[in-house]
């Protein structure tokens, strides 16, 4: 099985205790992580299992392999 990552290009982020009315930055939403055979099988899965999506406003969703899952944390304010 290969572990796939979706994501969507389409959302926005306000910084905390932000009284604009504009987003502050555009950013990459993750939608879901999982393993399975292709791409395209681990789509439909991920419709099939999160049906919910559908009611959002996403529609374009990018699709990578994920060939490395070691995590490294990193912190801005250190």
């Amino acid at each position: 099985m290969i572990k796939y990552i979706f994501l969507t290009f389409e959302w926005y982020t306000y910084q905390p205790y932000s009284e604009s009315a504009e987003p502050d930055v555009e950013n990459v939403q993750m939608i879901w992580i999982w393993e399975w055979n292709s791409k395209s099988e681990a789509f439909e899965d991920l419709k099939e299992k999160n049906e919910w999506l559908i009611a959002t406003t996403f529609n374009e969703l990018y699709c990578y392999e994920l060939k490395n899952t070691n995590i490294e944390y990193f912190n801005l304010k250190e």
